[in-house]
């Protein structure tokens, strides 16, 4: 496969992973009985799979390694955080407070993951 499908492949896995994301949180918020449906918990996997898939697929194109370029180590970092709080947001969380906190952290995670992506950068000149 070419780089440019692959990088398609990845990109449009960010947006649709993402947009569920954002949706599912705003069903959390309205407390709809849709979150609890069997699809809506097994979509998400597959939607990420595909994207971990072209990612591993991309850095492996670009012969580059999280731990020897910083912006990839920082957004692996930023994955797993963006991870760790999806799961409570969708899953862990003791409170629906603590829930919706987790999935609006996890949004300004996200954002900070894309922006080292565009920018090739670990670090953000927010002024």
């Amino acid at each position: 496969m070419s780089y440019t499908l692959i990088k398609m492949i990845h990109v449009s896995s960010v947006v649709t992973s993402f947009l569920f994301f954002f949706i599912r949180g705003i069903w959390l918020i309205r407390e709809s009985t849709i979150l609890h449906r069997r699809w809506v918990r097994i979509l998400p996997h597959v939607v990420d799979t595909v994207l971990l898939a072209s990612a591993v697929t991309l850095a492996y194109k670009i012969q580059q390694t999280p731990f020897s370029d910083p912006w990839l180590t920082a957004k692996v970092s930023g994955l797993l955080i963006y991870i760790g709080l999806g799961m409570v947001a969708m899953r862990f969380g003791k409170t629906r407070r603590i829930r919706i906190n987790a999935w609006i952290a996890a949004q300004c995670v996200f954002a900070y993951i894309v922006a080292v992506a565009l920018t090739k950068s670990p670090v953000l000149n927010l002024f």
